[in-house]
């Protein structure tokens, strides 16, 4: 679930290659998630990192999540015997 989000949202990535040589990437509507590196690749395998630890604080702190080519992740809470817990919803 949370690598099939991951993957559309990387493909939606703007790169740009900057004057240094180096590329920089970023996801629209994901605040604050990009990357740079030295190749093309090497910056997208860094974007999917940045995401993935975007989106454990973003769940952590129950912040609504943007969704991604129909995809939704909505974090609810699950009562269980002895404390609440957290659960993802994937859609």
């Amino acid at each position: 679930m949370l690598i099939r989000y991951i993957h559309a949202a990387v493909k939606r990535a703007d790169y740009h290659k900057l004057d240094g040589g180096t590329w920089f990437a970023e996801i629209p509507g994901f605040e604050g998630v990009w990357a740079n590196a030295a190749a093309v690749e090497a910056c997208r395998s860094e974007l999917e990192e940045v995401l993935g630890e975007w989106l454990i604080l973003k769940i952590r702190d129950r912040d609504p999540l943007p969704k991604v080519d129909g995809r939704e992740i909505k974090v609810q809470e699950q009562a269980v015997a002895c404390c609440p817990s957290l659960f993802l919803a994937a859609s």
